[in-house]
């Protein structure tokens, strides 16, 4: 059994990540790191927006909704004034009215905004996770506030929106607090106060009536300019250059069109979209898949995207049409990954990052509402009546496709990307669809968002999840759990020696990265078979390899996995098969049974391996961890876990799957 993981120390933490970075980087972040400190003692100050000419937006990118459902709304926004907003996982969170915010309402400790700032640029996460202040901080709930007044003209939400508005430039200044210390949180932040701003008139709007309305405008104008300038000046770079330098261009993008100070927004326009066109193209693959390898992330990186490109379609310099086309095939990757109930894979990193959340309850699977609004951007089959957050965006209007071609709305094999889908009857009630992930562990130096799971499977059934990636959980908290949840143990595929495939030198940081290939490319999903291998054990003493072969049959409606690995000397092996937690599982005489509500599947090992095979099944085990499942961000519970072990310096271990599916629901 293999003791919990404990982070790194600081200094090691250091050595890992200059040894991640090239000269250039160093260069960068020390530069960086000698204007904050100047700033932050006041050295150096920022340019205030009293000293610029502030000219208003000609027209808004929003309209209300037709014939819509006002309760809703209204339900969520009295919510709000009561203090309660969602953040991810928790439900409803008390914060107050005003919140206190810098506070992090889920531990109930203030942030240091040093030592918060210093961490988030560091990826060292600390106890209290600085993630829940900054959702907080996002401000999709001041959305709400607007679209209830907007629907029901009720001064309740606009008085309360203008308190919290008042409230939040009171306790956070510019460039003070951790509400100042990642340039994507401010660039979200001003995605949806652009909403805002839009919604309730512009400047001469309702927020600004009363006496002391001016005053008002005078003060938040004067923030956003600090947050346009802060983010323009600190965007991600080198090791860092991931999402979140395309929502921090996003962010000042939207802010250039939304506020044109000027002097200053035609350049940060000019900066943003530049800069998006390049990213765009940049982080995804040709067959739409993003570098990342973190399908939440993908989504995030689609919502950034689609907004940037509709407040362009806005502009006098709409995106280009190839921006378009690398969106359309990012949208397909996505809609590809979704089984027919709806469900995504949870392969890499997730955060339940939202850039706006536009219709009420939207706390379901993230990655669904973004590929329905690519399907209405795209002219794919969309609901009679699409959703709310569609109609928010685009209005009323019929013909909003960009960049349609000839390419299918959906495909099963994406070798770029390195994911195959195999099975049949995509999209019908009684579907299998199964994915092989043979692709890279991440992106960049420091394949921040990547976990060590090569090789891996997932499969549904009938729409429902039965093998299952578990997700992420968190990044801050204890150590062991982050390392857990992206650690090869979590994921359904071969650990050795109890060592992950890849090294971790931090919470956001891989030192020494496997690498995959696909030895035997699959012709079609059904009948699928695959070959595929990775050199992850080829650093130990003893070079291990592991290759993995994936057969599956649809007319005899069985899966074939079978692993090879060899060695020179002995190796503990471990093999693990992780399923969804409503999944019933068994095991009885070397013989798994996993049912569902509308699928069965039965797991038999080879009868040449059960002799050395140590068959377990394990279900929230706390130390080490094993056995768990993270739907949503910060929130794990129980799950089964199916572990195969041995000990042998050759050994095979092949697994059958018959699947069942009922008609019965």
């Amino acid at each position: 059994m293999m003791p919990k993981q404990n982070e790194p120390p600081l200094l090691v933490w250091l050595i890992n990540r200059l040894a991640c970075m090239p000269f250039a980087e160093v260069v960068h972040r020390a530069k960086h790191a000698c204007t904050s400190w100047l700033v932050t003692r006041s050295i150096v100050h920022v340019p205030s927006a009293v000293l610029v000419q502030f000219m208003q937006m000609d027209a808004p990118v929003f309209s209300l909704p037709a014939d819509i459902d006002v309760a809703p709304y209204i339900w969520e926004a009295d919510a709000i004034l009561a203090g309660d907003v969602s953040l991810f996982a928790t439900g409803e969170t008390h914060v107050g009215d005003p919140p206190a915010w810098n506070l992090n309402a889920q531990s109930s400790h203030g942030a240091d905004h040093r030592t918060n700032a210093s961490d988030s640029k560091s990826g060292r996460a600390p106890e209290s996770d600085i993630k829940y202040i900054w959702e907080l901080n996002r401000h999709l709930q001041w959305v709400r506030l607007a679209q209830a007044y907007v629907l029901s003209a009720d001064e309740r939400y606009r008085l309360g929106l203008v308190g919290q508005i008042r409230s939040w430039l009171e306790q956070c200044p510019p460039l003070t607090g951790p509400n100042w210390s990642s340039a994507m949180e401010l660039a979200i932040r001003l995605m949806n106060w652009s909403v805002v701003w839009q919604m309730l008139g512009s400047g001469d709007g309702a927020l600004f009536k009363d006496a002391d309305g001016e005053q008002l405008r005078t003060r938040w104008l004067a923030s956003i300019y600090a947050h346009g300038q802060f983010i323009s000046k600190n965007l991600s770079r080198h090791s860092s250059a991931n999402n979140h330098l395309i929502g921090e261009l996003a962010g000042l993008y939207v802010a250039a069109r939304t506020w044109p100070f000027k002097g200053r927004s035609y350049a940060w326009a000019a900066q943003a979209k530049a800069g998006l066109e390049r990213e765009a193209g940049i982080q995804h693959f040709p067959d739409g898949g993003n570098r990342e390898q973190a399908f939440a992330y993908q989504a995030y990186t689609c919502e950034c995207l689609t907004i940037a490109g509709i407040y362009g379609q806005h502009s006098e310099a709409p995106f280009s049409h190839a921006y378009w086309r690398v969106l359309r095939r990012a949208y397909r990757f996505l809609r590809s990954m979704k089984d027919v109930g709806g469900n995504f894979p949870l392969v890499g990193d997730a955060d339940d990052g939202a850039v706006l959340r536009l219709a009420p309850r939207d706390g379901g699977v993230r990655a669904a509402t973004i590929v329905s609004l690519g399907d209405a951007i795209f002219g794919e089959p969309v609901a009679a009546r699409p959703d709310d957050t569609v109609r928010w965006l685009l209005g009323e209007q019929k013909n909003w496709q960009r960049a349609r071609g000839s390419e299918p709305s959906t495909d099963w094999q994406f070798p770029a990307s390195g994911y195959f889908l195999f099975g049949a009857r995509f999209g019908e009630r009684d579907e299998v669809k199964g994915m092989v992930d043979c692709g890279p562990l991440g992106y960049l130096g420091i394949a921040a968002h990547g976990h060590a799971d090569a090789l891996a499977i997932c499969l549904s059934i009938a729409g429902e999840e039965c093998l299952v990636d578990p997700g992420t959980f968190a990044y801050g908290g204890a150590y062991h759990w982050r390392s857990y949840f992206r650690g090869t143990s979590a994921h359904n595929t071969v650990r050795v020696d109890g060592l992950d495939q890849s090294v971790s030198g931090g919470r956001f940081m891989w030192t020494r990265k496997a690498t995959a290939r696909v030895d035997k490319v699959p012709l079609s999903p059904a009948p699928f078979e695959f070959v595929g291998s990775h050199d992850g054990y080829q650093r130990l003493g003893d070079a291990v390899r592991h290759v993995r072969s994936v057969i599956y049959d649809d007319a005899l409606m069985q899966l074939i996995v079978r692993d090879d690995i060899v060695g020179k000397t002995n190796h503990e092996i471990e093999q693990f098969w992780h399923f969804a937690p409503n999944v019933q599982v068994r095991l009885d005489d070397g013989k798994i049974v996993a049912s569902g509500k509308r699928f069965q599947l039965e797991m038999q090992f080879s009868p040449n391996d059960l002799d050395d095979l140590g068959l377990q099944l394990i279900r929230g085990q706390e130390d080490p961890p094993l056995g768990w499942y993270s739907r949503s961000y910060g929130a794990k519970e129980p799950t089964t876990v199916l572990r195969a072990r041995t000990s042998s310096r050759a050994a095979t271990i092949e697994v059958r799957f018959a699947i069942s599916v009922f008609d019965h629901a």
